[in-house]
């Protein structure tokens, strides 16, 4: 019951610190899309907005990361015809196993 406790906790932890650390990234992506969008004299991330809850309709773009996100996780997953199949798929983890590790 104990080791269960502390990996209850450790998670919380592991969360508290996630969770923010990923939220700053992601908006930070979308200042740097605005002023880009800005200086190049271009609509960028403007157009998405929570036009359904009143109080966030002044924040235009305000959900882009959010619809950069769902983008992301729902996007189809193309792979040549003619390559090896497996590879292709894991050539990006034996990538990134060494700069994580």
């Amino acid at each position: 019951m104990e080791t269960l406790f502390y990996l209850f906790i450790t998670v919380i932890k592991i969360v508290l610190i996630v969770v923010p650390l990923l939220l700053c990234v992601a908006y930070l992506t979308y200042a740097e899309r605005k002023i880009i969008g800005y200086m190049q004299v271009r609509i960028g991330p403007n157009r998405v907005n929570f036009s359904a809850i009143p109080g966030l309709r002044k924040i235009r773009g305000f959900g882009q990361p959010i619809a950069d996100a769902l983008k992301l996780m729902f996007k189809e997953i193309i792979i040549p015809t003619n390559t090896d199949r497996f590879l292709f798929v894991i050539a990006p983890m034996l990538v990134m196993a060494p700069a994580i590790a």
